[in-house]
Parts: structure tokens; C-alpha cells; sequence
């Protein structure tokens, strides 16, 4: 199973033995996906089997928690993609009778809609559930905390909301789409709604003595969206990989690179730490990654992906708290430092003469600016120097050029003989060239 050298595999599992060791965790267990595939597994601990204490393996269930609320998000996307909703729909077109009809849907995924973070029930992880109809009843003005749009508010229950949307929009449980578009398709036939064995039993470890206290699991019913499933390291391997970009055909990777995009701030004027479409955002030692966390009574669990390096990492374990919170960022530190990956190597490419004719530098006033061209006809237009507005390009059927990322995001850019001309903004050879049509009028260079 391990790919890893066998010097990098044994500093990760260090590494690992370590966080167990310290923090007092039961049982341990992590794995590293690299382009797709599982690169290292490793595990500490024990759980109880039928012949007594075992150490886990890839295949021993434990609680995901809110990893849950990613995958309740990607059914989201699709039905975005289906064309069955836009995410600037309110609520009430899909959810109607709702007291929180007005809210987007887009303002739910992203956790900014400013809904109350648990529902007006027990506390909702450690007693048996209510149906959707009895939490959606329960749902007033009271569970509206701060103006939508104004501040990102984790909140639980707005994924049970789009729990039962999904379940409306599909002619059944939210469940039971999730199986059949999500899991199947990816072949994670481990992740269930329910424990079966080999699993973890969750434990709250005693503060100041080596004990335990066994803690409750049960069906959470209208919440399950929010945190119900349980998984296997292996499943949540193959999350890694499709948060990494190997969808399987389950998910467009433009709208997964949709969900990814930050949406709201979870840390302030830091921005460590965000949210986007259903996903978690990171920013941690020069790496951007994207994932989810989980916690339930009795177990935690995190799986991130890296997509610019085709990297993934997970830990899941059986316990309610205690982890350092620098197992994952560690692990792919120690991957990096013993076998850093390879850049791809450089080819030569084809080239449109047209396209190639158009590159080189031009000038947005006095500025300059290089176009690039890049591989599958797209176009990079930067500063020369890297300071100021870039975005990359791509081509239309009408021959106009759409912004993909940067200032000119969904922007168009024409292209005329004797300059560009970017959402009114006129780029020319030569800087303010009297032979273009420069709004304002050229007069001429003078001292």
C-alpha cells in the first residue's frame, strides 16, 4: 500500500505515533493521495474487534462529521449544473413556507447567510434527531443572527436546510442522492450513514488521567446533512483525490474550482482560514488547500487537498478533542522535504500563427504588459514586472476572449488589428499609440 520511499514512509509514520502519543488519541490513523492514488497509510492505536483490542486499518470506519456538509454540497453543485436551481435562487422557490425563504442558496453553502450555527433542539450531536418538517417548523426569526451576506457564520443547520433542498429537488433523501451521484460513482461504498464493522468506537478522553468515557452515536435525522456519515481512511482517500481534481466524472472541475473560490473569512484580517462553496479553505506554510473538517462526539477527523500539487492529506480518530492541529500541515511538510515532487517537464507545443502574432508587449497607457500564450489557445495578460492587474483568457465562439480569474474575471476582451480593447480599457504596442482609438484623446509625448 505505501508508495512512499521506505525512510519518508517511516518519518511520516513518526510523525504520526508522535500526535498519538501526546495527545492521548485512542487510535490514529492518516493517509497521503498523490495524482489520485493512495501514497502512505499509516495508524496507531487500538479499537475493539471481536478477538479483542486491533490496531485499525484502511478499511475501520470512524465518524466524518461535517466532511459530510462537503459532499452534501457537491449534489448542490450538480443541480446547479443540471440547471435545476442558480445559486442566487432564493430558498423559498424550491423550500417554500420556510421563515428562511429568502436566503440563497449560494449564502447557505458558503455559511454567510447568517443562520444561527445549531438548531433550537438538545444538543443536536449527542441526542437522537427530529424530522425535517419539525426542524424546519422550529426555524424562526431568532435563528437569523447577523444580515446575510454580512459576515461568514458557521452554521449547521443551513446545511440541514439544503439537506432537505437536495431531497425535494431529487424525489427523495438527501441520502439516498448523495449514494447513487456521489459516493457509488466514486466507489466509496464504505462511507454509511451508520456504523458497521470494523469501526471506532468514540471516546472522550479524561483531562487530567489516562481514561476514557464512551460517547453517544445515534441518527441525527433532519441534521444528518450537517455531520451524519461515517467513512473509512481508503473512502476519504478518494475525497482527497476528487477535491484534488479527479472527479471521476461526478463534478465539472470548473465547478469544482467554483467551490473552492473563497466566498467568506473565518479568522479576519489573517485570512488563514475560509470558506467557499461547501468547502473549507486553508492557507498554511505557502500552501492553499481545501477540504473540510470534522468533529463529532467521540471522534475528529480533517482531509485536505492541494490541487496545484496533486497532493491530499487525512487523519481521522476517536477522540471528542485533543489533537494538535499540525498532524496534516506536518505530514506534508515531511512529504515535501524527503521527496519533493517533480516540475513537469517543459515540450514544445503547437502554436495558432495568429494567436502567436497577437503576444508579446503591450501597453495599457504607459504600463506594459506581456500576452502569453498558453497551452489549449488560452492567453495570460500580465504586468511586465508582476506588480498590477493579470488574468488569463479564453477564447469564445463570437471570437471574443472571456476573463478567467484576476481584475477581468467574466470581463471580455476584443482584439482589433492595432489594439485590444479590455472591457473599455484600450491596450496598444506602443504606449497611448496615436494609431488606436484611445479614449480621452493623444496628443503627444513632450517635456
Amino acid at each position: 500500500m505505501t508508495q512512499v520511499g521506505q525512510p519518508t514512509a517511516r518519518a511520516l509514520l513518526r510523525r504520526l505515533a508522535v500526535e498519538q502519543a501526546e495527545c492521548r488519541v485512542p487510535s490514529l490513523t492518516a493517509a497521503i493521495v498523490r495524482d489520485g492514488r493512495l501514497a502512505w497509510f499509516g495508524a496507531r492505536g487500538r479499537i475493539d474487534g471481536p478477538a479483542g483490542p486491533q490496531a485499525p486499518t484502511a478499511a475501520t470506519q470512524y465518524r466524518l462529521g461535517s466532511i459530510t456538509k462537503s459532499m452534501v454540497a457537491v449534489v448542490v453543485m450538480r443541480l446547479r449544473d443540471e440547471g435545476e436551481l442558480t445559486l442566487n435562487d432564493p430558498l423559498e422557490r424550491h423550500l417554500p413556507g420556510t421563515r428562511l425563504g429568502h436566503l440563497t442558496i449560494a449564502h447557505l453553502l458558503s455559511h454567510t447567510a447568517g443562520v444561527t450555527a445549531e438548531p433550537p433542539t438538545p444538543w443536536w450531536e449527542r441526542t437522537p434527531g427530529v424530522p425535517a418538517a419539525d426542524l424546519l417548523d422550529r426555524l424562526g426569526p431568532g435563528e437569523l443572527k447577523h444580515r446575510p451576506g454580512r459576515r461568514f457564520h458557521y452554521s449547521n443547520v443551513g446545511f440541514a436546510v439544503l439537506g432537505e433542498l437536495v431531497g425535494r429537488l431529487r424525489g427523495t433523501t438527501w441520502l439516498k442522492a448523495l449514494r447513487a451521484e456521489v459516493l457509488d460513482p466514486l466507489g466509496m461504498n464504505d462511507t454509511t450513514p451508520r456504523p458497521r464493522p470494523p469501526h471506532a468506537t468514540g471516546y472522550a478522553v479524561h483531562p487530567w488521567a489516562d481514561v476514557v468515557l464512551t460517547e453517544p452515536e445515534h441518527d441525527a435525522d433532519a441534521m444528518g446533512p450537517a455531520g451524519q456519515l461515517w467513512s473509512t481512511p481508503a473512502d476519504l482517500a478518494r475525497w482527497a483525490a476528487f477535491l484534488g481534481g479527479d472527479t471521476g466524472g461526478v463534478l465539472c472541475p470548473d465547478t469544482l474550482a467554483e467551490m473552492r473560490e473563497p466566498a467568506g473569512v473565518d479568522d479576519g484580517d489573517t485570512w488563514t482560514s475560509g470558506f467557499g462553496l461547501g468547502l473549507q479553505l486553508a492557507r498554511a506554510r505557502g500552501r492553499r488547500l481545501a477540504g473540510h473538517t470534522g468533529s463529532m462526539p467521540g471522534f475528529l477527523a480533517t482531509v485536505w487537498a492541494e490541487p496545484g500539487d496533486g497532493a491530499g492529506v487525512l487523519f481521522m480518530a476517536n477522540t471528542t478533542s485533543g489533537m494538535s492541529g499540525t498532524l496534516l500541515y506536518d505530514l506534508l511538510d515531511i512529504l515535501d522535504e524527503h521527496e519533493p515532487r517533480l516540475p513537469d517537464e517543459w515540450r514544445p507545443a503547437a502554436a495558432d500563427p495568429d494567436l502567436l502574432a497577437l503576444t508579446g508587449v503591450w501597453h495599457w497607457g504607459p504600463k506594459p504588459y506581456a500576452l502569453r500564450l498558453l497551452p489549449e489557445r488560452g492567453l495570460s495578460l500580465e504586468p511586465v514586472g508582476g506588480a498590477g492587474r493579470a488574468s488569463r483568457f479564453v477564447p469564445q465562439d463570437d471570437g471574443t476572449w472571456l476573463g478567467l480569474d484576476g481584475y477581468y474575471a467574466g470581463e471580455t476582451l476584443r482584439v482589433a488589428p492595432d489594439h485590444l480593447d479590455l472591457n473599455t480599457f484600450v491596450f496598444t504596442r506602443e504606449p497611448y499609440d496615436p494609431a488606436a482609438p484611445v479614449p480621452g484623446g493623444v496628443t503627444g509625448w513632450h517635456a
